[in-house]
């Protein structure tokens, strides 16, 4: 972003035209030579947003993998309550942000139902079969309105990016959004159809990063806020210890009300408002440590959804096959190796050689499924249709 000065009197020189960004990717700001060459997509992405999504999706996965092993520690517990207030928020504000640019032109909803909604019938009928086979349940039974495990997130993301012209269009977005999360606290009626609580009481993060500008990210990536997320980290690992024997962590799962989770109606608005201000101040402390040069690990943030989709079969499967049950994982060491073979398996499933395996089902092209739009220019149909084959779906 830069501010150009107006030239003196009345003449101007015409400025060559500027080739914007894919939608909703911002320019990257880098210094290094390498960072400043264009990628082989004809498109820059910032590592930055890569390497945020590649460490919180590494975090879902460290978290998943704690789950087991965690009654037996009270410290695993404190650091699993820790994990599970900012990886979600980090990766939904994230999400976010990439929305901005959304709204109801016919390859934005194309992208939409290929990138989320086809994904979303896929692995929420591909979980319950892996637990009827792995699990030996015949009970288990297909339900696309009862999200089962992770996909919870692809029915929030398809409600949310649907919406996002109502939030652009309001003037208090953020407060508005706060007051019905609020409201879904109290609402035990609300059910579990299409995790709808989750939906509601994770919205303010998402549009939290629809009002978001490169700037605000500039500001917690200081050197000043780096060091100081080092006392704020530990400062909430401490307070997370003395709260385990008195607080639930569901209360950063989003997925009941109050009154679900045993407290008085009164509990849910005032904890909606709280684990809110901890979640941006830990999601700001994970920021403000997330490089913005290229490193290894930034061409994985493109795959941070097959990671995500992908990695519950692992987990539930070592769940189901009794794989958390020997007593060596139950030890502080144990707790280090399944987080190091966590992050390990997570980081294959991001991978390029997955990403080409499972693209079918994760970001199909379904050319076949949609009309040509024959009032388009064929050239920019033929624009249109290159763009879709290199963006991905920011999750």
């Amino acid at each position: 972003m830069t501010n150009s000065q107006r030239p003196y009197g009345n003449r101007r020189t015409p400025l060559p035209p500027a080739q914007s960004p894919a939608d909703g990717v911002p320019s990257p700001r880098s210094t290094s030579k390498e960072d400043d060459r264009p990628a082989p997509s004809g498109r820059q992405r910032d590592a930055f947003f890569d390497n945020a999504k590649y460490l919180a999706i590494v975090l879902v996965a460290v978290g998943h993998a704690w789950e087991p092993l965690k009654g037996d520690s009270r410290t695993l517990e404190a650091a699993y309550s820790v994990v599970y207030a900012f990886h979600m928020p980090a990766f939904i504000i994230i999400s976010g942000y990439f929305s901005r640019s959304f709204d109801m032109r016919s390859d934005r909803l194309r992208r939409l139902i290929t990138g989320v909604v086809v994904p979303y019938i896929v692995f929420e009928s591909a979980y319950p079969l892996f637990k009827r086979v792995v699990d030996n349940d015949p009970q288990q039974e297909i339900s696309l309105l009862d999200p089962w495990y992770l996909t919870w997130f692809l029915v929030a993301l398809f409600v949310w990016r649907l919406t996002t012209p109502i939030w652009k269009l309001v003037r208090h977005p953020l407060p508005l959004a706060l007051g019905i999360a609020m409201l879904a606290s109290v609402s035990p009626e609300i059910g579990d159809d299409l995790d709808l609580q989750r939906v509601l009481q994770f919205l303010p993060y998402f549009v939290l990063g629809l009002c978001l500008r490169p700037e605000h990210f500039h500001l917690v990536r200081r050197r000043s806020v780096r060091i100081a997320a080092v006392p704020v980290f530990a400062t909430a690992l401490v307070l997370s210890w003395l709260a385990v024997p008195r607080m639930s962590a569901a209360w950063f799962y989003h997925r009941d009300s109050a009154q679900e989770l045993g407290g008085p109606w009164w509990a849910g608005p005032v904890m909606v408002l709280a684990t809110f201000g901890c979640s941006l101040l830990l999601t700001a402390c994970f920021f403000a440590w997330v490089p913005g040069r290229r490193t290894w690990f930034t061409a994985l943030g493109a795959g941070t959804l097959y990671g995500y989709l992908l990695h519950g079969f692992v987990v539930k499967g070592g769940d189901y096959q009794g794989w958390f049950e020997p007593s060596a994982l139950h030890t502080p060491l144990g707790a280090v190796v399944v987080t190091v073979l966590a992050a390990a398996v997570v980081t294959f499933l991001c991978s390029t050689p997955v990403q080409r395996v499972f693209r079918c089902v994760v970001e199909p092209r379904m050319e076949w499924a949609f009309k040509r739009d024959a009032a388009r220019p064929p050239r920019e149909r033929e624009r249109v249709e290159q763009r879709e084959t290199r963006e991905k779906v920011d999750a």
